[in-house]
């Protein structure tokens, strides 16, 4: 019996779910060094689907675009719930994140652009634009009660922004075509969304149903279809009642188990596996490595802080309830977790370039690596200050 309840205890924990994250990361990594890597990273370039309406796709692929635009809805219903009526539902609130993430984007950009203009690494300046939101939140979420919940929400707006812009940005910059037909029904579908909620139609299906075709079109457009997930929640009705559960609210707690317990922790398993060369360790000494370190772990500090304070001095934005400069700081640190967002960019800017692809790779992890440790204990020993100040 009591190890029934001690299980209940650890799976409706929010620190449960970065536990298991950080354990599958481990896992990949050893598989991925291990005499089973080919196998694996076979199992995950094995295609599987169907060609009829070219849904035929890696393991991988469904498991990126597919499974994560289902993380992106529920990161977007919990902005969406906020932004109505929470945290951000004022507009100093609400613009902090906006304007962190743009210094959180320009900065690093500049810093790598600085290490590797005019060499041949100079096509990379997007890759340390880019945070990554399920390994940032699950790192934040280790912490428990510690850190208000304000700086949570901070910290998933400011990633899911930074990730519309590093989507935007592989748009425009590292996309070799834009099929226009499918992003024009992507727009249709969106506004569809959006016109049945103008209509107060209450029922999930009607949305859910939408948004697959959603993720479909903007998939075949050459956009990162993950923000299907981003739309489709900004679409669902929600109201402000304390007494009835709005549609938003559903959808929100029947995803929260089979995101946090299941998909992220596929996310984290697939993603990870990164196999050492000596290479690699060469390359963090290269303006590639150095660029890509330097622009994650202090261009993201600098740029959220610096931008921050400036919409704070001009009076357009304030700081999350409850919290500090010293717990911003903390932020700015975990937002250099560019991981898999970061990796995919460099995949995009070196293609075919196996050996530049994997020296970024290395130098993505070690600055992730970094901006994780350094951030958590950032917050860690400013939550412990906090927590004895209000005792």
């Amino acid at each position: 019996m009591n190890l029934t309840k001690y299980f209940k205890k650890f799976f409706s924990s929010s620190q449960a779910s970065g536990i298991i994250l950080i354990f599958c990361v481990l896992i990949s990594l050893l598989i991925a060094n291990s005499s089973l890597a080919e196998s694996f990273q076979a199992f995950l370039d094995q295609e599987t689907g169907t060609d009829i309406f070219h849904l035929k796709y890696s393991v991988s692929i469904w498991i990126n675009d597919g499974l994560m635009a289902v993380f992106f809805l529920l990161v977007g219903l919990e902005i969406k719930r906020e932004m109505i009526e929470g945290e951000l539902s004022s507009f100093k609130n609400a613009s902090l994140p906006i304007f962190a993430a743009i210094g959180g984007m320009v900065v690093p950009a500049v810093i790598y652009t600085i290490f590797n203009s005019g060499t041949m690494y100079g096509n990379g300046w997007g890759i340390p634009m880019a945070t990554d939101i399920a390994f940032s939140l699950a790192i934040i979420s280790l912490l428990g009660k510690k850190i208000p919940n304000s700086i949570k929400i901070f910290l998933a707006a400011l990633a899911i922004v930074d990730d519309l812009g590093a989507i935007l940005v592989i748009a425009i910059f590292y996309t070799d075509q834009i099929h226009w037909m499918y992003l024009l029904l992507s727009f249709g579908i969106t506004a569809l969304l959006f016109l049945l909620n103008f209509l107060k139609v209450t029922k999930i299906i009607f949305y859910v149903i939408p948004g697959l075709f959603l993720w479909y079109f903007l998939h075949h457009s050459g956009i990162h279809a993950t923000i299907a997930g981003v739309l489709l929640a900004f679409s669902i009705p929600t109201n402000i009642s304390d007494t009835e559960i709005s549609p938003l609210e559903k959808l929100e707690h029947q995803l929260h188990f089979p995101v946090s317990f299941l998909i992220m922790p596929i996310f984290a398993l697939t993603n990870t596996n990164i196999t050492f060369t000596n290479e690699m360790v060469s390359g963090l000494t290269s303006t590639l490595g150095l660029g890509i370190i330097c622009g994650l772990v202090l261009g993201k500090l600098l740029g959220i802080n610096l931008f921050s304070l400036l919409a704070i001095k001009l009076k357009l934005s304030s700081l999350p309830q409850n919290s500090s400069w010293k717990q911003m700081l903390g932020v700015g640190f975990l937002a250099g977790i560019g991981f898999t967002m970061s990796i995919f960019i460099a995949l995009l800017s070196f293609k075919n370039e196996i050996e530049i692809q994997n020296e970024a790779k290395f130098a993505i992890l070690i600055a992730s690596f970094l901006a994780a440790v350094i951030g958590y204990f950032i917050l860690n020993l400013s939550s412990k200050k906090s927590f004895s100040e209000e005792e």
